[in-house]
């Protein structure tokens, strides 16, 4: 049968149309990084809104304001109470970090490392961290986009529903339900996947630094800040994480250094073994090897934001293609990470 005129021109068009939207959202593939990071915000905001009204009776019209306001004063209390301490132990860091290098590539079998790399000025820490971050212009967008991340969280919070519905508004009508269904239950596995990392972070960070200052390893809460920080990442978190302190332990002695990496181990085998044990329900399954390639996906694809935000996202599309795909298109019987058993 032969295809007319007009539905070979429809057919042209819808697939140059796709094209289109394929090269715009690789131009703003930024932007959308920055738009999930401000979802994430949202969810926390959200979460603690909802955690507020359950057990402190907030009402709802004031429980997101109230919730954003302690977080505020909580990060305020900590920079006015420590802020001053973190600061001198990341200098600290920074100007112990080449010694560490030199002493770890001296114990491999590499003399002097600053002949391998010319560029590489090991006796000025603090200028290295400086040009390898390019402060001017890089930290100058790194603090935009994090405002503009906080403030397009809050307007999501706000309103989450406004959003969703105009979402869901894009597909045929014959598709709304089934569409806002996941959209509901991707966002409750994100929320429950936040609500699980916050925890191992916060547990992985005060560890790590009772540990730093037990070994005797120098800016112990600097260094634990770090871990916690880093442990936001699944799989290649941890290692980031122990890397500052190990190259720092490598400027006291190949002893602190060995009491650091097996720390670090102990405490990635407590979080693993007792921490998510605890919070279970709260933690969303994802194949490893699946996350994994979606975290090195997301940083080849959008660099460190989406590094950063590939684990998130990947949770988000495999609610997506479990519910949407393989139960609801292949009719197979497969449980959906956020949904409601019920």
């Amino acid at each position: 049968m032969m295809m007319s005129d007009r539905e070979f021109v429809r057919k042209v068009l819808i697939v140059v149309g796709i094209g289109v939207l394929l090269l715009v959202f690789w131009q703003l593939s930024g932007v959308f990084m920055l738009a999930f990071g401000s979802i994430l915000v949202a969810v926390i905001l959200r979460a603690f809104a909802e955690l507020l009204e359950r057990y402190a009776r907030a009402p709802e019209r004031w429980s997101l304001a109230l919730a954003s306001l302690i977080i505020f004063a909580l990060i305020c209390a900590v920079l006015i109470l420590f802020g001053t301490q973190i600061r001198a132990q990341f200098v600290n860091i920074s100007d112990r970090l080449p010694t560490g290098i030199n002493s770890l590539a001296t114990r491999l079998g590499i003399e002097d490392i600053s002949k391998l790399m010319p560029d590489f000025d090991l006796q000025q820490g603090s200028t290295l961290l400086v040009r390898a971050i390019g402060v001017g212009g890089a930290i100058a967008n790194a603090v935009a986009d994090f405002f503009f991340i906080v403030i397009a969280g809050l307007y999501i919070a706000a309103s989450p529903r406004l959003y969703r519905v105009g979402l869901v508004k894009l597909f045929p009508k014959s598709q709304h339900e089934r569409i806002d269904d996941s959209l509901a239950a991707s966002g409750q596995a994100l929320k429950l996947w936040v609500a699980s990392q916050l925890i191992a972070m916060t547990c992985v960070g005060s560890l790590a630094a009772i540990a730093f200052w037990i070994i005797g390893l120098p800016s112990p809460l600097a260094l634990g800040l770090i871990a916690g920080l880093l442990d936001f990442i699944p799989f290649l978190g941890p290692i980031l994480g122990a890397l500052p302190a190990v190259l720092v332990a490598f400027s006291v002695s190949l002893e602190t250094a060995l009491w650091t990496m097996g720390a670090m181990l102990l405490i990635q085998q407590i979080e693993g073994n007792v921490i998510f044990p605890l919070i279970g329900k709260r933690v969303i399954q994802v194949p490893p090897a699946l996350a994994l390639f979606a975290i090195l996906a997301g940083g080849v694809l959008f660099g460190i934001p989406g590094l950063i935000f590939g684990f998130p996202l990947s949770v988000v599309v495999f609610v997506l293609v479990k519910k949407l795909y393989v139960r609801e298109t292949l009719g197979e019987q497969t449980p959906v990470p956020g949904e409601d058993p019920a």
